[in-house]
């Protein structure tokens, strides 16, 4: 059961991890909520930790992790609490992370190709091994075409985004700053990084203080589409 307060967060969370993959600052919380403090930003986080709707990963700033979301959303929810539901298991084993996407059940899937690995370190070819697909839910995709990639290595943990972890791709030649996108880098590496400008250059920032940002003439970056949606299987 959530409060008002629970889950007008819980929803502010989930729209900030959607429309930039970054959970938002304390600071921002306690604007969006019209609270006076951040302690009682704290106290409502812990109360959305603690009834599983929530998890904070450990030693990352700002990193949270939607795990589901109240069955009833509501546009004005009232001063009671709001009912919640248990977790549906996708189909493989897999559960939606990151970007906080509603879940669906298994007649919802779409078979998207599963390209093959990507690295979150040091960039690698990818590859498009089109043997493989993996279901995912309709729910997290939107309009066009849309792949999966394993993400190999550690270099965006800080967004939320694991080894291991399958990242769910729109197809696009064009993204915002500030979006996590693949990059083809001088058409002959690909990389999952959150994309910047930098005057008239490209820059390809990691989510790991370890790792460098690297910066590229606009000519060397393209474009190979844009991160919606993440799975983890545990």
């Amino acid at each position: 059961m959530l409060t008002r307060k629970q889950y007008e967060l819980l929803m502010f969370i989930d729209e900030r991890l959607r429309a930039t993959g970054i959970s938002p600052s304390f600071d921002e919380m306690k604007d969006a909520l019209d609270l006076k403090s951040k302690s009682g930003i704290h106290r409502l986080i812990t109360g959305l930790e603690e009834r599983g709707f929530i998890r904070r990963l450990a030693h990352r700033a700002r990193a949270l992790e939607i795990l589901r979301l109240p069955e009833n959303i509501i546009d004005q929810p009232g001063p009671q609490a709001v009912k919640a539901f248990a977790p549906t298991v996708i189909k493989g084993g897999f559960t939606p992370s990151l970007i906080g996407a509603p879940i669906a059940g298994p007649s919802d899937a779409v078979t998207l190709p599963l390209y093959g690995k990507i690295a979150a370190g040091t960039p690698i070819e990818a590859l498009r091994d089109h043997a493989n697909s993996i279901d995912v839910p309709a729910s997290m995709l939107g309009s066009g075409n849309h792949y999966a990639l394993t993400v190999e290595g550690d270099s965006m943990i800080d967004a939320g985004i694991h080894d291991g972890d399958t990242v769910i791709i729109r197809s696009s030649d064009m993204a915002e700053a500030g979006a996590i996108v693949v990059a083809l880098v001088d058409d002959m590496e690909v990389t999952l990084k959150r994309l910047r400008r930098k005057g008239a250059s490209i820059a390809l920032e990691p989510a790991n203080k370890k790792y460098e940002t690297r910066i590229f003439p606009p000519d060397r970056v393209k474009v190979q589409g844009r991160l919606v949606g993440l799975l983890r299987s545990y």
